[in-house]
């Protein structure tokens, strides 16, 4: 059994303590977490612009994956956790430049109400596994 690691934030992502972006790995198995619609200095992209921020936060997310060893290939499950439903066009779409074919069965959407911020998309989660 490896020791869990926490992989630092990559280039060109914000850093963790601006955020709740955690990247964790035990080597084959890889947790992301956070608001990713950040840029490098920590400012939400596109506010107001539901198709930037949803392309900030794959392009993050992918960033986030290659630092640990991994890509879109091995996530086997992405939750959205949204404060409007009516952006899920957009993360799709940004999903589907990511992601060809929609290959993520497992991905869902949950609305989160209450929060205070003008992000639409408040966090993003994603578990993978990497294939050895």
């Amino acid at each position: 059994m490896s020791e869990l690691t926490r992989i630092p934030a990559p280039d060109g992502v914000a850093a963790a303590a601006q955020y709740s972006h955690v990247v964790m790995g035990t080597g084959r198995f890889v947790a992301i977490a956070g608001q990713l619609a950040l840029d490098e200095q920590g400012k939400l992209v596109g506010e107001g612009d539901p198709a930037a921020q949803a392309r900030q936060v794959f392009e993050n997310l992918r960033r986030c994956l290659a630092a640990a060893g991994a890509t879109f290939d091995d996530v086997v499950k992405l939750t959205y956790f949204v404060t409007d439903m009516a952006h899920m066009p957009a993360i799709r779409a940004a999903r589907a430049e990511h992601i060809p074919d929609d290959r993520l069965p497992a991905a869902s959407a949950v609305r989160v109400a209450g929060l205070v911020g003008p992000e639409f998309l408040m966090e993003v989660e994603a578990f993978a596994v990497v294939a050895e």
